[in-house]
């Protein structure tokens, strides 16, 4: 580690969608309190990213869209937008590159900045789901990344079986927040919503964008109807993304009943706690679960392109939690599966048979197991990577300070 008044580190961080700014911006906050000096950062990203240190070369609301019909639309767009990014990226003469998830638009970035400045390394935070569909990205991604910090604890032998680049696994985000968790009481969200203990609760999370949440809240609605018909009464809970509010609003009047909505995150943790079980989109969210401990029904349902293109899917499962446990531990109703009915029955059976409930928490309790860090933070353990790359290409190739006046 330098000594404070050497040459500034350069860091060039891109990211390219809301979850990879705050990915970025812890991935920052560890580097500063490591680093003995200031660090100079550029690249792209959001306000988290922009509250460490990042001067960002255009909004990230440019580039953060996801899906082929979406990505299909502002293709033109996205085309400029990484030319000005890798142009940008060289000319501040990084000392390392870090691509933050969003391959579509991060890859073809690092694939530039590789073809022009080979001796910069290049780190990629989080892996592209190579386990799922397109395998042979791995072995592709050796000639322009350098190495992989994993989310997955699975993902390091992926891409070793798959001749992929170095992985190592620096430990999902979530993990930093379990802690804060951990100290959630959640009587007084109990008492402020005025749940009985006499009925269960039911966490229902039909996504954090908004075409998931238009697509689920009409079966996840319906289900709910079928649990009513059928003598149930759960207390609904929907923990809201505060811009997508106006979404759920316009999606619950069709309710046969009125949810509590909450939008903190100290809420929807509460909510967790006190739930008999969730109804979830599938995604991070069932990691979030997994680590609160709740039991849960995985649903997704995508557009009508997506659909036609999971032939190429090669994952056996779609929900996070169960591709951690390598196991369908809890059920997922996928396409034409996402039915009321299903999610009715498969409800039904995890908030009232003990034998289900019972296979559930210790499948809960195993990926809290897998997902564990030996020591640290995973932001801590990422910023090492990152630093000791940046560190190893400054002992080859020093930079020249500009002398002072």
């Amino acid at each position: 580690m330098p000594e404070p008044g050497g040459a500034a580190l350069r860091l060039c961080l891109i990211a390219g969608e809301h979850s990879g700014d705050a990915l970025g911006a812890r991935l920052m906050s560890a580097i500063n309190a490591a680093w003995p000096s200031p660090v100079q950062y550029s690249g792209v990203g959001g306000p988290l990213m922009e509250a460490q240190g990042l001067v960002s070369q255009f909004p990230l609301s440019d580039v953060s869209v996801m899906g082929p019909v979406a990505i299909l639309k502002r293709l033109p767009r996205l085309i400029r937008r990484v030319h000005q990014a890798a142009d940008a990226a060289l000319a501040a003469k990084p000392d390392a590159v870090v691509i933050i998830d969003a391959p579509e638009f991060t890859h073809p970035i690092a694939k530039r900045i590789r073809r022009r400045r080979p001796e910069v390394p290049i780190v990629d935070y989080v892996s592209p789901s190579v386990w799922a569909w397109r395998p042979g990205r791995a072995r592709r991604m050796r000639w322009y990344v350098d190495h992989v910090m994993a989310l997955l604890p699975f993902e390091p032998e992926v891409h070793a079986r798959l001749g992929g680049p170095n992985c190592t696994y620096v430990g999902h985000p979530l993990i930093e927040r379990v802690a804060e968790w951990q100290a959630i009481d959640p009587d007084p969200l109990a008492r402020r919503l005025n749940l009985s203990r006499e009925a269960p609760v039911l966490v229902v999370l039909p996504g954090s964008r908004r075409s998931e949440i238009e697509r689920l809240m009409v079966p996840f609605g319906a289900a709910i109807e079928r649990l009513m018909a059928q003598g149930r009464r759960p207390q609904v809970i929907i923990p809201a993304v505060p811009h997508m509010r106006s979404v759920l609003d316009a999606q619950i009047h069709r309710w046969p009943l009125t949810p509590h909505i909450v939008e903190t995150e100290a809420d929807k943790i509460a909510a967790f706690k006190l739930a008999t079980a969730a109804l979830a989109a599938s995604g991070t969210v069932t990691l979030e679960l997994a680590l609160a401990g709740t039991p849960m029904v995985v649903a997704y349902q995508v557009d009508r392109l997506s659909a036609q293109l999971q032939f190429l899917i090669k994952a056996p499962h779609f929900a996070l939690a169960n591709i951690v446990l390598d196991e369908r531990a809890f059920p997922e109703f996928i396409q034409v599966d996402c039915t009321p009915e299903k999610l009715a029955g498969s409800l039904i059976e995890v908030m009232e048979d003990d034998a289900t409930r019972q296979r559930q928490f210790a499948a809960l309790a195993r990926i809290a197991d897998l997902m564990r860090l030996d020591h640290g933070t995973p932001s801590e353990a990422a910023a090492r990577i990152v630093m000791d790359h940046a560190t190893a290409v400054r002992a080859r190739h020093p930079i020249q300070e500009k002398p002072a006046a």
